[in-house]
């Protein structure tokens, strides 16, 4: 089974043979042993089917600011008890310097709303394989579920903030090796699953002199985040699903012209490689989807970066940042949704208020505003606004709850890293994009703190209602402000 886009192939195999000639990948000799340093990660779970995925590694952690990798072969089990009676396997696979040494594989034909358990078989050959730990995920539900589900949408994974790599640490933290706080704060709660909106990754936070350019850099952004512990822990068991934004595509409000390094192209193919998104087998597949996770909640993911004009283009018709297919493909599926809830989840915001000297989302004047502004009246042509549809934004280094002048409502997560923090534009704030105070703020945080959003959807307390309970936490579990959203299920169209 491939693993990245086809057209990268070349480029993929030359960086990383040159590596190997330099010595920097050796590849482990039989007997020798080989490690997943970074765990195991389960990503685009559906209600039938799932992508598992780990990373062979030469070493047991962070070593130098890298974990290399190591060849070797790997196969997943999978069932639905966590003593692997009748379970499953897939196929053995290589792990090799073209593919960063990553093996996925796709689960398919799983039962909805259920549990399911897996781990990993690896080793330098298949003689000589041993069995990682469990880990575990539960399928979505589907439009026939009503169980309660819970989840995380985070941004700003800031790595060099965090580390005081490129910028001053916010006060000691005893624990920092682990990784972020926030993340110890959703291991203690049962969630269905992750949303990392972009950010993920900052290709360009250290010095000028020693961005991430080439495909090596750009992988070792991706190791050094998911080595962490805390990460490795969380996402044992904890599903995924990711969006790109500018850090982890190319480097701050970027879009695809210009060739300035690294390329579109191969900030594109690199995040497919590096997460469980799409398909492995399939290089055509779309990096926007939409999910029903039950009957009250159906969510959709969209891609920001890959299909954008130029950001520096005058705005109005022509420019557009979704690109016609993937607008078509949004209006056609939210129509076609009967779900309580509807959640557009974007890389970046579409009410704010945001900073006016941007150009590089639906907010800005000079940005995509025209495309966001016809959007929105699209949704209150068809009363979506008032059927449980909300947007939910990463990009921000700020959380908010606003409405937009249309009636649209929406929530920013804020930086997931207190490091990467800082104080959002208010509305009728000059430098602003609302300087008219159109907007209307419900909350913004009063001090700068990492944290995230949670966002629970389930039936309400009287029957025939769903119920959105969306709540703000700082990176320590603090709830900051928390609102919530009942109204009727929607009779099927």
């Amino acid at each position: 089974m491939k693993m990245l886009k086809v057209k990268r192939h070349a480029l993929a195999t030359q960086s990383c043979l040159l590596l190997l000639t330099l010595g920097f990948f050796p590849a482990p000799l039989a007997g020798e042993t080989v490690y997943r340093a970074q765990g195991e990660m389960t990503g685009e779970v559906t209600s039938t089917s799932a992508i598992v995925q780990t990373r062979l590694t030469s070493v047991e952690e962070n070593v130098d600011g890298d974990v290399p990798g190591a060849e070797g072969v790997a196969r997943f089990e999978y069932a639905i008890d966590k003593d692997f009676t009748e379970s499953r396997l897939t196929e053995w696979q290589s792990a090799n310097a073209e593919d960063d040494f990553i093996v996925k594989a796709v689960l398919t034909d799983l039962q909805p709303g259920t549990r399911y358990f897996y781990r990993v078989h690896y080793g330098p050959t298949e003689d000589e394989a041993t069995t990682g730990p469990a880990c575990s995920f539960r399928t979505l539900q589907g439009a026939g579920g009503d169980e309660p589900v819970s989840f995380v949408v985070v941004t700003g994974m800031n790595y060099g903030s965090f580390h005081g790599i490129d910028r001053g640490f916010k006060g000691p933290r005893p624990d920092r090796a682990d990784g972020y706080p926030a993340l110890k704060t959703m291991l203690d709660m049962e969630l269905d699953f992750f949303v990392g909106t972009g950010d993920n990754v900052y290709y360009d936070t250290r010095p000028k002199d020693t961005f991430a350019k080439t495909l090596p850099e750009l992988r070792q952004k991706w190791h050094e985040q998911f080595v962490q512990s805390r990460y490795v822990e969380l996402f044992r068991n904890v599903p995924t699903y990711w969006e790109k934004d500018d850090h982890d595509h190319r480097y701050n409000d970027c879009d695809c012209s210009g060739d300035r390094a690294p390329s579109s192209d191969l900030g594109i193919a690199t995040f497919r490689e590096q997460v469980p998104v799409v398909d492995p087998s399939d290089p055509e597949a779309k990096t926007y989807r939409t999910h029903r996770v039950n009957r009250d909640l159906q969510i959709w993911l969209v891609e920001g970066r890959d299909y954008r004009s130029p950001n520096r283009m005058p705005d109005g018709p022509e420019k557009t940042l979704w690109g016609a297919e993937q607008l078509a493909w949004l209006k056609r599926t939210l129509l076609e949704s009967d779900a309580t809830f509807k959640l557009l989840i974007s890389p970046t915001p579409l009410v704010g208020p945001d900073d006016a000297y941007k150009i590089d989302n639906h907010t800005n004047h000079k940005g995509f505003r025209h495309e966001g502004r016809e959007f929105f009246r699209w949704i209150v042509e068809h009363d979506l606004h008032r059927q449980g549809f909300y947007t939910v934004c990463g990009d921000r280094h700020w959380q908010y709850h606003s409405r937009d002048p249309l009636g649209i409502e929406e929530f920013s997560c804020g930086a997931l890293v207190d490091e990467n923090s800082r104080l959002g534009r208010l509305p009728g704030d000059p430098k602003s994009t609302d300087p008219d105070a159109e907007v209307h703020q419900f909350y913004t945080q009063s001090e700068p703190s990492g944290g995230f959003l949670r966002i629970t959807v389930g039936p309400g307390t009287e029957p025939e209602t769903g119920r959105a309970w969306f709540v703000f936490f700082d990176d320590l579990g603090e709830v900051l402000y928390e609102t919530e959203k009942v109204r009727p299920v929607l009779e099927k169209r």
